[in-house]
């Protein structure tokens, strides 16, 4: 997505991506096809414990010199590892290295709509909250902070222990929306790539980006469980 600068000169603006080493690859996939999908420029940072997660979960390689090659096969597949079909245009996708310190987004004069942390592991929920950076995911996070910009963090442990809590509670109170990988029911879901994009959707949402990734709630019990059996989208 771009906006004018003083110019008049289109600038890119674009949503920062953290995928930390958590479990819940297939959340950050479906989060970067949404993004796409509704017209975003993203910045890829992909942590270097989570590129072990992604080769165990998908048996995809994630490396800095073929990364492009590498996004577009992980997000050509679902959950379930099978193609989705069509893979998303990846023009406006940019990647940092993890360990790249002078990357863009590592600096809040880089401009940047927000950042998105799918999934958190609990490592890296300590390190923005703590103020760490350590690598170029935790830095992003506490410039975006700082910046008074906005954070989603969508932690993937269960379960939580008190120390882990007091830094999700600190999250919140810097200004973060912290939310838990926790996929609902009541839309129907047929397949396990329904769930994995509800809470793909909820972060979205959480950063105000359209998307039709799940059937939303409409006040109307049993709804969800009645279309999926009449062969729903389940969506």
């Amino acid at each position: 997505m771009e906006q004018a600068n003083v110019d008049g000169q289109r600038r890119r603006v674009p949503w920062v991506v953290g995928v930390s080493g958590a479990s819940g690859t297939p959340y950050a996939a479906a989060v970067l096809r949404g993004l796409l999908d509704a017209g975003e420029s993203v910045d890829l940072v992909v942590s270097r414990a989570s590129r072990l997660t992604l080769l165990d979960e998908t048996g995809i390689a994630f490396r800095d010199a073929h990364w492009r090659d590498d996004l577009a096969a992980w997000l050509a597949r679902g959950a379930d590892g099978k193609p989705l079909g069509t893979a998303p245009d990846l023009r406006d996708v940019r990647h940092w290295p993890a360990g790249d310190l002078a990357a863009g987004p590592s600096s809040g004069s880089y401009p940047v709509k927000g950042m998105l942390i799918v999934p958190a592991s609990t490592a890296s929920v300590a390190g923005v909250a703590l103020g760490l950076s350590k690598d170029l995911l935790q830095r992003a996070a506490s410039v975006t902070l700082k910046e008074r910009r906005p954070l989603v963090v969508a932690v993937r442990e269960t379960p939580l222990n008190g120390q882990t809590l007091k830094h999700l509670v600190a999250l919140d109170e810097a200004g973060a929306v912290v939310l838990p990988a926790s996929p609902a029911f009541y839309a129907g879901a047929t397949h396990i790539q329904d769930l994995v994009d509800f809470v793909a959707g909820r972060v979205l949402d959480a950063a105000g980006v359209p998307h039709r990734l799940y059937r939303r709630w409409a006040g109307e019990l049993g709804g969800g469980s009645r279309r999926a059996g009449d062969g729903g989208d389940g969506g």
